[in-house]
């Protein structure tokens, strides 16, 4: 079974990455810098796992998954343009991003900076075109905006700074800061399935626990893999966060405790999917994102 839900997986992320190479092709010259530096931080790898909740909370609610492939490719570009932006020397100051060298160390700060712009911006034009009724469609956007706004992703990166210069952030303070920094779009991944199947309200309420739930285990494993990861195998340098002397829950709550922490809300996850039939895929990603190497 186990086999079978790898290809499940791999067919997801390469469906995903074959749309992305189409939305992503450089069609004028004056903007190829641009356009190049868009498709060179969306297509240097990645766990694609937001775009195939999409997909899957699609196809387990009932719909097509192939009419969710945009609004899962569009969600996929906000990440992207978060990367980009997290590099940046003004925010994170990393050089190195899955294996290979930053946006900005590549193109150049300016550059890098316009792509992440230019990748948000363009995820709500595909986002706009996805092959759903009308009704589906607004309701999508709007549920993607308000994951990426002041009051999603972009509030948890401004949390995320103002806690590196707190004297002491206290767990409830970094829970709010990863439910909208992390949480978010992670929630929105499997909201989205749901609402380009037209599900009923009920399974958009599982839907949004279970995305909260893998939400903050996803973030708990980050911290950890901060700490015992293999550098080869993440793609970008370990221990930052000490170096930093960020809070983590790793610093907060120790090693162990983290762990723990990540196994609980695995195990909110698992409860949430009762409310979707033909779960085992989704129970597989789920189990492999707690024990992720990268």
């Amino acid at each position: 079974m186990k086999e079978l839900n790898e290809l499940i997986l791999e067919s997801y992320s390469d469906l995903t990455d074959s749309r992305l190479e189409t939305l992503l092709e450089g069609r004028e010259k004056p903007v190829q810098e641009l356009t190049d530096a868009m498709r060179y931080s969306t297509m240097i790898g990645g766990k694609r796992i937001r775009p195939v909740l999409v997909l899957e909370f699609c196809r387990v609610c009932g719909g097509d998954p192939d009419h969710a492939l945009d609004l899962a490719c569009a969600l996929e570009m906000i990440h992207t343009s978060s990367l980009i932006h997290d590099d940046l020397p003004c925010m994170d100051d990393d050089d190195m991003r899955r294996g290979k060298p930053s946006c900005h160390k590549e193109f150049g700060e300016t550059t890098a900076l316009l792509a992440g712009d230019a990748l948000e911006a363009y995820a709500f034009e595909v986002a706009a075109g996805a092959d759903l009724p009308a009704e589906a469609t607004v309701k999508a956007l709007r549920l993607l905006a308000a994951a990426t706004g002041p009051y999603g992703m972009l509030g948890g990166q401004v949390m995320d700074i103002a806690n590196e210069s707190a004297d002491d952030v206290s767990l409830q303070r970094l829970q709010a800061t990863h439910q909208k920094k992390t949480g978010a779009l992670i929630r929105a991944a499997c909201e989205l399935g749901c609402i380009a199947a037209g599900a009923e309200e009920k399974q958009l309420e599982a839907a949004r626990d279970y995305g909260a739930a893998l939400g903050m285990a996803f973030q708990i494993r980050d911290d950890i893999l901060d700490v015992t990861g293999n550098e080869l195998l993440l793609g970008k340098p370990v221990g930052s966060d000490a170096e930093e002397e960020k809070t983590t829950y790793v610093t907060l709550l120790g090693l162990e405790e983290a762990e723990k922490r990540a196994k609980d809300y695995t195990g909110q996850a698992y409860e949430a999917l009762a409310a979707f039939a033909e779960t085992d895929f989704l129970k597989d990603l789920t189990e492999m994102l707690l024990t992720r190497e990268k």
